[in-house]
């Protein structure tokens, strides 16, 4: 079955004109579907942009343009409503890799009870390389990357207290069984990826780490623009929902059982750096 790829666009024209070229370099047509929903982003040169660029993507994708501005929690849910297979939502901030679709799809087929997928990142809080819980800057070598990641090892999908909703893999039978993400809690955004992944905890899902799959990730770009910033009235709203929710990340953060993968892939990356090209 192919992955339908959710890309929800709000300004920002020279990062999403980035991601978009590597979705068409590294995405396989027949793996995946796309669908960009703009909302109603107030940028003149958005529209045309996603215009010349679907006329020409391999990927055919589909363009839907929302009436009026939702929000990134409503123009997501929207992008589920509108496709019926697994479900992968993508920042318009990001830049994908080589292999990177397969990677993440590998980790779905490898546990039926695996309910969201997120790959390593520069820029992704506990799934952050090579410094954990610290943003780094857009790499200049993200293949190399990329391929580090895939040299240190076969995928072991460890545990995660939460996805990151930069780049998430939703398995479409866990949004059958629990939901799309909770707008009337979360309103425009934050807070609403942690609140599905405890949701899915909740019933016997598993959140998980794509530990051989590598994701550029630029921050405070597209929905940024909306002010949407993380803590705040929203971190008060999931912990009255989940009291133990910043328990849970602290033991995480504090046993840090990513350390051992992040050396492997460092180490690789260092040989291949050093290695002829």
């Amino acid at each position: 079955m192919q992955i339908d790829i959710i890309v929800p666009v709000y300004d920002a024209a020279g990062l999403l004109r980035r991601c978009l070229a590597t979705l068409d370099r590294h995405t396989d047509p027949a793996r995946a579907r796309v669908l960009v929903i703009d909302d109603a982003s107030p940028d003149p040169a958005i529209a045309p942009l996603l215009a010349e660029w679907a006329a020409c993507s391999p990927l055919r994708p589909r363009l839907l343009a929302n009436a009026h501005n939702l929000g990134f929690v409503g123009s997501v849910n929207r992008g589920f409503a509108e496709t019926t297979g697994d479900a992968l939502l993508l920042n318009a901030d990001t830049e994908v890799t080589p292999g990177w679709l397969e990677r993440m799809t590998a980790a779905l087929a490898a546990d039926p009870r695996i309910a969201t997928a997120t790959p390593f990142s520069n820029n992704a809080e506990i799934c952050s390389w090579p410094e954990f819980c610290h943003a780094a800057p857009v790499p200049g070598d993200a293949a190399r990357i990329a391929r580090a990641c895939v040299l240190a090892g076969p995928p072991e999908y460890p545990e995660l207290p939460t996805a990151v909703g930069f780049c998430m893999l939703i398995r479409r039978a866990a949004l059958a069984a629990l939901g799309d993400f909770d707008q009337a809690t979360f309103g425009r955004g934050y807070g609403e990826e942690n609140d599905f992944c405890l949701r899915a905890a909740a019933h016997g899902w598993r959140n998980v780490l794509v530990d051989d799959c590598y994701v550029v990730h630029a921050g405070g770009g597209s929905f940024a623009a909306l002010g949407l910033k993380p803590g705040g009235e929203n971190l008060a709203r999931l912990l009255v929902r989940y009291p133990r929710y910043n328990a849970q990340v602290a033991a995480f953060i504090a046993a840090d059982p990513l350390a051992p993968r992040r050396a492997r892939i460092a180490r690789c990356h260092r040989e291949l750096a050093a290695s002829p090209p």
